[in-house]
């Protein structure tokens, strides 16, 4: 055998070791199931924003790509169907935060096409009422964060011309905001929240055209944010830590249940990953079975987790998925 044929025949040898091994990789079973549920009855949109208020699920305002929306919609999970509620009174606008409060949905901030916004809203789902609240107290922004945890609800991040990560905590008895502290961390707009057992986990996000690794996770109790392990790849020697983690995203989706976190979709993604406190790992598992999408939204009602709406490019979604973390993924039953 020739020496050019030797070296040929070496190197077709090591190239099917590769694709084996890739093969094999990339056929690894992940546990989950998504199940298609009732599709949004208002109109495609991404950058929606959504509260939680008992089985109900709320979402609001977005953008088609042509126009900005004020519409609100009620999702009955006991049901599996959408209800059109009153219009949301505050300009039309993408990029809004929201939360949940003592019975109460909460929204603001935005962005209306032109200006960034810092009003801020109550929605009284037994009166179907909107009223207009004292406007946040830090600078107008979007793509802000906004959570309830530990009965305390706080607006945080976000981009104002500059990217942010101040945090200011709502105060509904005096409708009045205070600033808290920050978290050492990175600033951010894009950001996600999924909050387990009366602490808020703050994850991924993007800031000047770098996605942001860092996580943190803040106790209401204390004021104070520690930071968790970081969601690239790991550079230490403890083989309990993921080294094949490929979670960093901004505009993603984040909702959690028994007692674990999950962030899904960003940038036209449809990986999610499931996230344990107990151990700080985070757990690849199945991908969403619809669209990759990014501005999409997250939410859990009653230890379940949905995500809904975004956009790929210019096609905007209206579907709405549950997640089945510990089901095998079925494709039969969509």
């Amino acid at each position: 055998m020739t020496i050019l044929k030797r070296r040929t025949l070496i190197t077709m040898l090591l190239m099917g070791l590769i694709f084996v091994s890739c093969s094999n990789d990339d056929d690894e079973e992940l546990l989950g199931n998504w199940i298609r549920k009732s599709s949004f009855d208002g109109p495609a949109r991404s950058s929606a924003t959504s509260f939680v208020i008992g089985s109900y699920a709320y979402v609001a305002t977005g953008y088609t790509g042509d126009e900005y929306l004020k519409d609100l919609w009620a999702y009955n999970s006991d049901g599996d169907y959408w209800e059109q509620k009153a219009d949301f009174t505050g300009i039309a606008r993408s990029s809004a935060s929201g939360f949940e409060l003592d019975g109460n949905g909460y929204m603001g901030l935005g962005y209306d096409g032109t200006n960034r916004l810092k009003d801020f809203y109550q929605y009284n789902p037994d009166s179907n009422i909107w009223t207009q609240k004292a406007d946040f107290a830090g600078s107008a922004r979007y793509s802000a964060v906004g959570f309830q945890v530990g009965g305390k609800a706080y607006f945080g991040t976000g981009y104002d011309g500059n990217f942010l990560k101040d945090f200011y905590q709502y105060e509904a008895g005096s409708d009045s905001w205070t600033q808290v502290n920050g978290f050492s961390g990175n600033k951010r707009r894009n950001a996600s929240v999924f909050t387990i057992d009366d602490k808020a986990y703050l994850v991924a996000g993007i800031n000047n055209g770098m996605y942001q690794v860092d996580f943190w996770m803040f106790d209401p109790s204390t004021d104070t944010w520690t930071k968790k392990r970081d969601i690239d790849q790991d550079d230490d020697d403890d083989e309990s830590y993921n080294d094949d983690y490929v979670i960093v995203r901004s505009n993603a989706s984040a909702f959690s249940m028994n007692g674990l976190g999950y962030l899904a979709c960003g940038e036209s993604s449809k990986t999610i990953w499931e996230y344990n406190p107990s151990t700080d790992v985070w757990e690849e598992k199945t991908a969403l079975e619809g669209s990759g999408r990014t501005d999409a939204i997250g939410f859990s009602i009653n230890e379940r987790g949905f995500v809904l709406l975004g956009r790929s490019g210019s096609s905007y979604y209206d579907d709405v998925w549950e997640f089945k973390p510990q089901d095998e993924q079925n494709d039969d039953d969509n």
